[in-house]
């Protein structure tokens, strides 16, 4: 231990684990899921439980530290990490508890989805989350979580029964509708400004086979689809998830060889039922679109399909993103989508909508703090590719992009998960519109010093 963390006084329950920046673990422990965020923390402190996360916030605390969490490490501005600071790592906190008889879920804050995908399947059952299964379950459902069963079940946070949160001053208290319940309203959408939540208790919901996939057309047919995408889905069954997406075919298995490298608008869908009935509610997309280069739905295990696209998004590709509310779907920003989207910069790189409505727009705009309740899609821009030296074009064509679209997006706000940290106050703020104040309230009431600060920041 050198002579800097010795005199910092680390408590001992720490001691044993703690990582240092001479640590031969501490390169592997400092990466990040997007590799093109380059922290150096000056100490990581891997939790393995509930005492350890509070020892180590008295300790930041009390020293005046810079303080990052980690959950399961996935945020793509890297707010899981700091420069010279110190990172709660909650990643070896993995268990998951499920009461089979009333669906509730237990979770640990260093879960991933696959982590409680997995738990869950074994029981028929499925929290509504996210759509890839390395993604991190803290993060996820502190921003909002939309997912595949999003249509028929709402958010993540709308299925958030309760969290164990550890406070700025150390305390732990749980929050619910009946505990801290202000606390409870920030926690669903405001992400981590409030304190570390160590444990979620969600409802989950009947999900164990589902007839799912991805349908491919041409890129030239992108704003046709996109056009009939915006039309259809409102009036669609809500047991029926379905994402539109521009990108490009990956030159690996599963897909047709004869379709690698190639561009393509997308839909990715999901019914949570019946084959039968998943190919009578997709029977409008086979008999109005045009001929697709691969229709790959099938009926799969639920936990399958969350899977399903893991391993073309390994840690350390190089990530850059921009994200948008979209209240309407003009024309005019179809165009836009159409020619953008045709010049994606790497076969990784892509533009998905995903649907805000259904369950949704059940919940009033007021009744959580997530902002966006009366938008009809989320949309995220990512410029992707393993190699580093692409960064710059990466950004440049995410940037130009969103740039684009953006003007026609008059909502100003994005999902907060689909952020980089280079957005700016106002776009925070754009993001939750009239629940910013109240979130500032809650804020100077947990977190005064504002100790919980690597994140999208909410200024107390």
């Amino acid at each position: 231990m050198d002579k800097l963390v010795t005199s910092y006084d680390f408590p001992d329950r720490l001691l044993a684990s703690l990582i240092d920046q001479n640590h031969p673990a501490y390169e592997e422990a400092r990466g990040l899921y997007n590799a093109m965020i380059d922290k150096r923390p000056r100490w990581i402190v891997p939790c393995a439980e509930v005492a350890d996360v509070v020892a180590a916030v008295n300790h930041a605390r009390e020293k005046h530290l810079l303080l990052a969490i980690r959950g399961g490490g996935h945020n793509g501005p890297g707010f899981g990490s700091c420069d010279g600071g110190m990172v709660i790592d909650m990643s070896p906190m993995k268990r998951v508890d499920i009461d089979p008889r009333t669906g509730t879920v237990r979770v640990e804050a260093g879960c991933t989805q696959g982590d409680v995908d997995r738990a869950t399947s074994a029981h028929g059952l499925a929290v509504p989350a996210g759509l890839v299964s390395t993604t991190g379950i803290a993060g996820l459902t502190l921003g909002g979580g939309t997912g595949h069963l999003t249509r028929k079940h709402g958010l993540t946070i709308d299925n958030l029964l309760a969290a164990e949160v550890v406070l700025a001053d150390g305390s732990v208290v749980t929050a619910s509708e009946d505990e801290h319940p202000e606390l409870f309203w920030a926690l669903r959408g405001g992400g981590g400004n409030f304190g570390v939540v160590t444990r979620f208790t969600f409802q989950a919901h009947p999900a164990k086979d589902v007839y799912a996939g991805p349908i491919f057309f041409d890129i030239a047919h992108a704003a046709e689809i996109m056009r009939w995408y915006r039309d259809f889905l409102p009036g669609a069954p809500r047991d029926l998830g379905m994402f539109f997406g521009i990108k490009t075919v990956p030159s690996c298995d599963p897909f047709p060889r004869e379709i690698w490298g190639r561009r393509v608008c997308a839909l990715i869908s999901c019914y949570n039922g019946a084959e039968e009935d998943g190919i009578r509610a997709m029977q409008p997309v086979r008999d109005a679109l045009p001929r697709p280069l691969m229709d790959g739905m099938m009926q799969m295990p639920f936990v399958d399909l969350q899977a399903l696209f893991d391993p073309l998004l390994p840690k350390g590709l190089q990530w850059y993103w921009k994200g948008d509310y979209v209240d309407e779907l003009s024309d005019a920003a179809i165009a836009a989508h159409a020619e953008h989207g045709s010049k994606t910069p790497s076969e990784l790189s892509l533009m998905h909508l995903y649907p805000i409505d259904g369950a949704v727009q059940d919940v009033a705009p007021e009744a959580t703090a997530w902002g966006a309740r009366r938008a009809r899609w989320s949309m995220v821009i990512a410029g992707i590719d393993p190699d580093p030296t692409k960064a710059p074009e990466l950004k440049r064509w995410a940037s130009e992009y969103w740039a684009a679209v953006h003007k026609h997006n008059p909502h100003g706000g994005a999902y907060i998960n689909f952020m980089m940290d280079d957005e700016g106050e106002a776009r925070v703020r754009a993001a939750y519109g009239a629940n910013y104040e109240r979130l500032v309230a809650v804020k100077r009431k947990y977190d005064p010093a504002n100790l919980f600060r690597v994140n999208h920041n909410i200024r107390p």
